[in-house]
């Protein structure tokens, strides 16, 4: 077995991978992000239109010009509030689409490639659910220090901010806190006190700006173009705990399917 390849990566299809993943991020940001490129002159144009539509209401012997003149000042600020809430959901939702598809090829790569040298389902079922870190784990015994590259902190990051975009609270919105502040928003950091504590903090505050997203589309570029061509059978291979107990259970469900055959 020494010299044999456990993993290879057809640099045809690296290829494939990184191109998908950069024309999803490109299409996105033509059609659906650039879409809030200037909401400050969309939300001024809000404010004229409810002059226009409200001007039939102005009575110069009642009224006050300056209040109606307030009262589109802050429908425009509504407006723009509103379409920065939908902007920033909206870059959330590319982040959780590129990541969900990096993760799914990622796996599937790992198991097209499992099932050249070993049978049984187990395994394959365990490279599909268990967490980023254990998979990460696994590629270190391999002998693929992907942990400690400058990508991989951006992928764990990317995972956590998507999970709290879809989850809420939990135990990611907890690992964002200790690990990525930088992704959650707090307009009172400045002022100090109770409300500028990180335990104040929720999903309600996670932020993604567009220099951030674009950190994450290029982890999962330099992740693709990282994987090794070839990852070897090693004499000082070590897998993990998880994986071994995977390939163990394999090996016996295939050995007594082969004993109930034989009777």
């Amino acid at each position: 077995m020494k010299g044999y390849s456990l993993f290879q990566m057809w640099e045809p299809y690296r290829k494939s991978l990184i191109t998908g993943h950069l024309f999803y991020v490109e299409q996105a940001r033509k059609r659906l992000l650039s879409q809030f490129d200037d909401i400050e002159a969309e939300a001024d144009k809000a404010s004229d239109e409810w002059l226009e539509k409200n001007s039939h209401r102005f009575d110069p012997e009642r009224h006050d010009e300056g209040d109606f003149y307030e009262s589109a000042h802050e429908a425009g600020i509504e407006f723009y509030q509103l379409l920065s809430d939908m902007r920033d959901r909206t870059r959330l939702s590319v982040a959780a689409g590129m990541y969900h598809e990096w993760d799914k090829n990622f796996r599937k790569w790992l198991t097209d490639e499992i099932r050249h040298w070993h049978t049984g389902e187990i395994v394959s079922n365990k490279v599909w659910t268990v967490d980023l870190g254990k998979l990460t784990d696994l590629l270190e015994g391999l002998g693929w220090p992907a942990r400690g590259q400058d990508y991989f902190p951006k992928l764990d990051a990317c995972r956590l901010v998507v999970n709290v975009y879809k989850h809420g609270k939990g135990n990611s919105l907890n690992d964002l806190k200790k690990n990525y502040p930088e992704y959650l928003s707090n307009s009172f950091s400045h002022i100090g006190g109770a409300f500028s504590d990180l335990d104040y903090l929720d999903h309600t505050h996670l932020s993604l700006s567009a220099a951030q997203l674009h950190d994450f589309s290029d982890a999962i570029v330099a992740f693709w173009k990282d994987v090794p061509k070839n990852i070897f059978v090693r004499e000082d291979l070590e897998v993990p705990g998880w994986f071994a107990r995977a390939m163990s259970n394999d090996q016996q469900a295939a050995s007594h399917q082969q004993g109930g055959l034989n009777l």
